[in-house]
């Protein structure tokens, strides 16, 4: 088994959520993705389409999201986009607020160092943050 998949299932397990065949198989589809994914592409993946139903999926997705394991990506009237949160793991997003369409921004990050004076002025421990730009797409423009 994959190290990481083997450490989500782990952080997981010690939040309390039990190790099912589901799980496992949409922590893998998650990890497996070059993007982050809809409700919709995950149920109809090949990993998760015979383990289980959408209404599964969701549930999943909403307690992996309550336990900072899942990230919940993009437009609230809009589909949902997930992606797992790996720890020492950091993107950032760029989101059409036209057609939705969510993309990894191929930048380095201008926070990281705005997060560690944080850390050394608070004392916070396992400080993180997520970023999301909103604006319209070359496609929408």
């Amino acid at each position: 088994m994959n190290p990481l998949v083997k450490e989500t299932i782990d952080r997981c397990r010690k939040a309390g959520l039990r190790r099912t065949k589901a799980l496992e198989e949409l922590i893998i589809t998650l990890l497996e993705s070059e993007r982050p994914m809809t409700l919709a592409e995950l149920a109809a993946s090949g990993r998760l389409a015979d383990q289980c139903d959408k209404a599964t999926v969701f549930r999943l997705l909403q307690r992996l999201a309550e336990h900072a394991v899942v990230r919940r990506l993009g437009l609230h009237e809009r589909a949902a986009y997930f992606t797992l949160l790996v720890p020492g793991k950091h993107s950032d997003y760029l989101i059409c607020t036209k057609c939705g369409s969510i993309e990894a921004i191929q930048a380095p990050c201008p926070v990281h160092q705005l997060e560690e004076e944080i850390r050394q002025k608070t004392g916070y421990r396992n400080l993180y943050h997520e970023l999301e730009f909103f604006g319209t797409c070359p496609k929408c423009a």
